[in-house]
Parts: C-alpha cells; sequence; structure tokens
C-alpha cells in the first residue's frame, strides 16, 4: 500500500507543477478563463497531495518528499517550460486526469482489499473531482 500511495503522491505532486506551469505559460484568446480553471485545478491539486501525505504518515507510512524522488516514481510527464495553448494544455490535462482517475480507483481497490478504509474514503473523493474534471475539460477539447 506505502508503494501504491507513494506513486500516486508523486503523479499529483508532478501533475501540480505541470499545472502551474500550464497557468503560467498560457497564451491565446481564452486566456482569462483558462487561466482561472487552470489555477483552480493546481490548489485542488495541491490539497490532494497535502493530504495523501498527511494520510500516509498517519498510516505510519513514509510519503516520499523531494522532486528527484517524486521524478522517479512518476507517471505523468512534466510540462516543457514553454508557452501553450489553453487547446494543448487542456489535451493534456484530459489524458493526465484520466490516468490519475484509473490510478486513484487501483488505489482505492487495494484499500479495500486491505481494510484501509481511511485510503478508500478519500479515493472516493478523487474519483468524484477527476470524474468531474474529465467530463469538463473533455467539453472543452471536443
Amino acid at each position: 500500500m506505502e508503494k501504491k500511495l507513494n506513486h500516486l503522491l508523486a503523479d499529483l505532486v508532478v501533475e501540480y507543477h505541470k499545472l502551474q506551469s500550464f497557468h503560467w505559460y498560457l497564451k491565446g484568446y481564452h486566456f482569462f478563463d483558462d487561466h482561472a480553471k487552470l489555477e483552480e485545478y493546481y490548489d485542488a491539486i495541491a490539497e490532494a497531495v497535502d493530504t495523501v501525505a498527511e494520510d500516509m504518515l498517519m498510516l505510519g507510512f513514509k510519503p516520499e518528499s523531494t522532486m528527484k524522488g517524486f521524478l522517479s516514481i512518476s507517471s505523468i510527464e512534466e510540462a516543457k517550460n514553454q508557452e501553450v495553448t489553453s487547446v494543448e494544455a487542456y489535451e493534456a490535462i484530459l489524458a493526465d486526469f484520466k490516468y490519475l482517475l484509473d490510478e486513484v480507483k487501483g488505489v482505492k481497490a487495494a484499500a479495500d482489499e486491505s481494510g484501509d478504509y481511511l485510503t478508500s474514503t478519500k479515493m472516493d473523493d478523487y474519483i468524484e473531482f477527476f470524474s468531474k474534471a474529465i467530463w469538463m475539460v473533455g467539453q472543452e477539447v471536443r
């Protein structure tokens, strides 16, 4: 369980920085609306990072805490340190959020199997968040 949670934590940390990069480098017609939406998403992911790490500590696990460590185990690709359009950003976010939804479902299943109800309950929140975000972002990239 510790390995699964550290992988999720790493993916969330990298996704947070990716969203922040998109927020900073966003260019184009929808800048004002999309700039705010990206901030909303990275704020939500930042909260999830803190929650997952604190829950790991409550369970007696050791959460990864270094960027080098996160990057070594994350499956999320970092943003490119360059300008991005709304369409480019949302296409990347949609793919990442679909991946993260599958990941949190897998963590929930493992938590249920091991009787870890604290983790299982938290994953329900993330399943709801990513499901709604996927639907919303999917409307943007049609």
